[in-house]
This record gives structure tokens, sequence and C-alpha cells, in this order.
């Protein structure tokens, strides 16, 4: 019964890696419609209600700049990421928690890609966006989650302040 079990995940991790790889897709195109679903950190914002766009600076030294930005509560924000690197780098946001989870994952699985309204993953040159609408305070995280990146110390915070 085991050996059925494990035989069947890793046919599900085959078949869930190879098409989940951070090469196959193109990382520019996002989904027609954004699934917004509620986040401790907030949720997939409308682009017609940005209010300021935040750009964020990636690169090959694990890094961030800046690493930390402060958004109002209720505030809809363009996170504009830039890859000044030479190789791929993302921007994701979360918890801690959840991003350090996310990290231990990627580490096991480094092909796989996740494509969330949270997220951008950013070629060498090239940008990438996020629109959320922070409707939480509090304080929450930003990590590039590709394999040896996080645990570099590519991460950074978001403050949301209370209206």
């Amino acid at each position: 019964m085991n050996t059925i079990k494990l035989i069947a995940f890793c046919a599900l991790l085959a078949s869930a890696t190879s098409s989940f790889s951070h090469e196959d897709k193109p990382h520019a195109a996002k989904p027609a419609a954004v699934i917004k679903e509620q986040k401790d950190w907030g949720i997939a914002g409308d682009p017609k209600a940005v209010t300021r766009t935040i750009t964020l600076r990636m690169g090959d030294d694990m890094r961030f700049t800046p690493s930390h930005i402060q958004v109002r509560q209720g505030e809809t924000v363009r996170l504009r990421a830039e890859n000044k690197g030479k190789v791929m780098h993302e921007i994701v946001l979360g918890t801690k928690a959840e991003l350090d989870q996310h990290a231990e994952l990627m580490m096991k699985h480094p092909g796989m890609e996740h494509d969330e309204p949270y997220m951008a993953h950013v070629k060498p040159g090239q940008r990438g966006d996020i629109v959320w609408h922070f409707n939480r305070a509090g304080t929450f995280d930003f990590a590039c989650l590709i394999a040896g990146h996080y645990q570099a110390g590519m991460t950074g915070k978001v403050t949301v302040s209370a209206p």
C-alpha cells in the first residue's frame, strides 16, 4: 500500500514540476482575470485603483532596494520589481511563516513555478508588476523564493499603517 502511495505521489510531483517550471512559461504574462482571494496581507488590486507605484530593484547581491516599504491601509499600490541582475529573481508577498514554508518547498523542487497575483517572476533586465490592495494593517514580508535566494537574505518588509 505504501509503495502505491509513493508511486502516485511521485507521478503527481513529476507532473506538477514539469508544468510549473520557472523556465518553461513566459513570466511577464498574467492571466486575463485575476482571482481575488483575501490573504492576511491583503487582496489582489484593481489596476485602475492604483494610487502610486513603488519600484523595488532586485540584484544578484540577493537584496531588494528598498528592503522596507510603507503603505497605508486601504491603499492599492503597484509594486514594480526591476531585475538589475543576470539571473532570474522574483518577488512574493506574504507572511514570514508562509514565505518560510514556500521557500522550503522551492529548495526541494527548484523548478516549481507559481503564478499568483501576489508574486512576480522577473527575468534579468526585465520588470514585473504586482497590483495589491493592502486592506489590513500590520507588518508583512516579501522575498525572492528562488532556491537559495531567500536563504541568502533576499527579503524585505511592508508596513501597512492604519488609516
